[in-house]
């Protein structure tokens, strides 16, 4: 038997709540390590959040492919682990491992066939970037911009970039300059994450949308109109976007993390205003869902990778140490607390 902290999900918050950190809790309990054939006994490295878990959160995900928590369950998403024991065939101890389903735990025994091996060359041995970058969020993040955005080289397009300050909003919004937009804006919350997506990021500028008149900045910042505009936030901020997007625009519907507290249907509906602004423009706005485009991830997650260690991508993360920090990490990301990937580091 061996001793193991988890996160569990406590409460729920309500379809039209806000999250709390008591809506989670930590618990001591006991591990029976009995290897069956095919499990492993993994510790776990580094845990993700992501705004999807809000909708895990209720008793009715709203997606198919979306399972809810379970009250007094333990928590799962993206995680990142070594193998300490195995009886799986391909597995051996101390190899590195990731799942979308890993459980909130510092140590799991889990099916060796759900688990990815991966190689930690590929992000330089910084393991957190698996959960990030040469992830599920840099996957999300390139073949959105690659297959929704139709970007063309030496056109001299103007992406934006809403949540451009999040996981995979700084992503994307390199992938766009790197793939040939000519002009490369990023939204975020504050002076200092615009900041940072202009000197560290190479964005060509940013917009803080809590200022007086947002709209005016993105005309300023957008002088030919936008062509692209990859969508991680909704709502008025979108509409924004949208009401200056160029005809023949294409809006990538990656996320609606400002709707995520509120009770509607995902995607949220437009008001009639935006939709005018879709159909006169001849505008396609379609729904992005990385798990479609699966096969291209070999090819895809070594991109990343090579850009990742030429610098060509900066990475940037926000990084909480302990399990017990699971909850309020969480809270923190979906109030847009952090930069870059939010992460919580649980062993070394």
């Amino acid at each position: 038997m061996l001793p193991v902290k988890r996160a569990v999900l406590r409460s729920r918050p309500g379809v039209n709540g806000q999250p709390a950190p008591e809506n989670f809790q930590v618990e001591d309990t006991v591990l029976k390590v009995d290897l069956q054939a095919g499990q492993v006994l993994v510790k776990t490295l580094f845990l993700s959040t992501d705004p999807y878990m809000r909708c895990c959160m209720n008793q009715e995900t709203g997606a198919d492919y979306l399972l809810p928590w379970r009250l007094c369950e333990v928590v799962d998403g993206g995680g990142v682990g070594v193998v300490e024991a195995s009886r799986s065939d391909g597995l051996c101890p101390g190899d590195v491992v990731t799942w979308f389903n890993w459980p909130w735990q510092t140590h799991a025994v889990l099916d060796g066939s759900v688990l990815q091996k991966v190689d930690p060359d590929m992000v330089d041995g910084r393991l957190s970037y698996f959960l990030g970058a040469v992830g599920l969020t840099g996957l999300t993040a390139l073949l959105g911009v690659r297959e929704k955005g139709h970007v063309t080289p030496g056109a001299n397009q103007t992406m934006v970039v809403s949540g451009a300050a999040g996981a995979c909003g700084s992503i994307a919004g390199q992938v766009g300059r790197l793939d040939g937009c000519g002009r490369v804006v990023g939204i975020c919350g504050s002076d200092e994450k615009c900041r940072c997506l202009v000197d560290q990021l190479g964005f060509s500028s940013a917009v803080n949308y809590r200022c007086s008149d947002m709209s005016a900045m993105l005309r300023e910042a957008c002088p030919q109109g936008i062509d692209v505009y990859f969508d991680n936030v909704g709502g008025p901020i979108s509409d924004a976007v949208i009401a200056q997007m160029n005809v023949g625009g294409h809006v990538i519907l990656c996320g609606q993390i400002s709707q995520y507290n509120k009770d509607v249907p995902y995607p949220p509906p437009l008001g009639e205003e935006t939709q005018e602004a879709l159909r006169s423009k001849n505008i396609t706005r379609e729904r992005f869902m990385v798990l479609n485009y699966m096969e291209k991830q070999p090819a895809a997650l070594l991109q990343l990778s090579q850009w990742v260690r030429r610098g060509d991508i900066k990475v940037l993360e926000t990084v909480v140490n302990g399990i017990e920090n699971m909850g309020a990490a969480f809270c923190s990301m979906m109030a847009g607390g952090n930069v870059g990937k939010q992460v919580v580091k649980i062993s070394g």
